[in-house]
């Protein structure tokens, strides 16, 4: 199921899809409100005015139609946009030259998507590992530890039960100039599933939360932390530089554990669950207090297992962060030439005609 939605994905049915897309023969959807265009290769239905759009079969090659209308419907009010496409007029060239224009576009798309499947990839993999080491104790010679009694019930022998606030620092003091610009994030920058963190902007002062490298930020109100916004901060440019962002962010700094094992604790159902029960306020307003993380209890693993852990999580997050970065710069050149692609300031005539998916 389409929606409006920023990513466009609302779910699965198992009922007939109401468009019969394929990656041979792909639909551009607009969607009416929030006027999001998506490139769609899957058989899908649609709600809350999605409007499949395709090209006239032997005139107009699909894919080329997409990069054609990219960018040109961009508006923050909400309204039914579709009647713009009355007034919209796109140059058609030859359909060889829309092909080729198409083949040379999503040849940066497929980059990106394949990276982005790469990053989700890495993301399962180190919860995964989480999961397999610290929730069900089968890390590396776990067959040769004592299993024995404690709150939690049977732990790891010489694993301390401790309170959330006492392996991590919850909000902790950091220092960061009232003077000159800075990193600065909004809660729109952090994502709902993954914990890649959009690109920072600056701003002046110092009001808000303050973070630096190694530190998980943690929604604090509703519906952001139910949404899952969760984010791990990694993109600042060495690990004494310092930001600042929303009043919303609970900061995790680790103390007895990894950087990492934060990070994949604060996306754990438990630690969400425990952090969502103790929310209070308004409704529609309301903020988890700090006190939840004194009564959330966890075996703290032995420094060699953290260790251990450390040495096989990190390089996966540095490489989600590299493939970010990638993604970054495959799409600035893609934004740099897509205009110059289709107006024809680029000429590709003389171009081999590459294989594209297109209908």
């Amino acid at each position: 199921m389409l929606n409006q939605s920023e990513s466009g994905f609302l779910g699965h049915h198992d009922e007939e899809p109401g468009v019969v897309a394929s990656p041979s023969a792909p639909v551009v959807t607009f969607a009416n409100h929030t006027c999001a265009l998506r490139l769609v290769r899957h058989p899908f239905s649609a709600i809350q005015n999605i409007f499949p759009k395709v090209g006239q079969a032997g005139v107009c090659d699909t894919v080329w139609f997409y990069y054609a209308l990219l960018g040109r419907v961009r508006t923050n009010e909400y309204k039914g946009h579709h009647p713009l496409f009355r007034d919209a007029f796109v140059p058609v060239p030859p359909i060889a030259i829309q092909r080729r224009v198409a083949s040379i576009l999503s040849a940066y798309d497929d980059l990106i998507e394949n990276n982005t499947r790469r990053i989700a990839i890495l993301e399962e993999m180190a919860r995964r590992i989480y999961e397999e080491w610290f929730v069900r104790f089968r890390f590396p010679g776990h067959e040769g530890v004592r299993m024995v009694e404690s709150e939690l019930g049977l732990v790891p022998e010489g694993w301390p039960v401790l309170a959330a606030s006492t392996a991590m620092d919850i909000n902790p003091s950091t220092k960061v100039p009232k003077e000159g610009l800075k990193p600065f994030l909004a809660m729109n920058c952090l994502s709902d599933g993954s914990m890649l963190i959009d690109t920072a902007g600056e701003r002046e002062g110092n009001s808000g939360s303050k973070f630096r490298n190694g530190d998980t930020l943690f929604a604090r109100i509703t519906p952001c932390l139910e949404n899952g916004k969760t984010g791990f901060v990694q993109f600042l440019p060495s690990d004494d530089a310092v930001a600042f962002g929303s009043t919303e962010f609970i900061v995790l700094r680790s103390r007895t554990l990894t950087p990492e094992f934060v990070y994949l604790l604060a996306r754990s159902d438990a630690f969400r669950d425990n952090a969502i029960k103790s929310m209070s306020g308004a409704s529609g307003r309301q903020r988890v207090r700090e006190a939840c993380f004194d009564t959330f209890l966890l075996p703290n693993p032995d420094q060699e297992t953290l260790a251990r852990f450390a040495a096989v999580t990190r390089p996966m997050f540095h490489l989600v962060q590299s493939l970010a970065l990638k993604n970054s710069n495959l799409r600035a050149t893609r934004d740099l030439l897509l205009p110059k692609l289709i107006s024809g300031e680029l000429d590709v005539s003389a171009l081999p005609e590459l294989e594209t998916v297109s209908a």
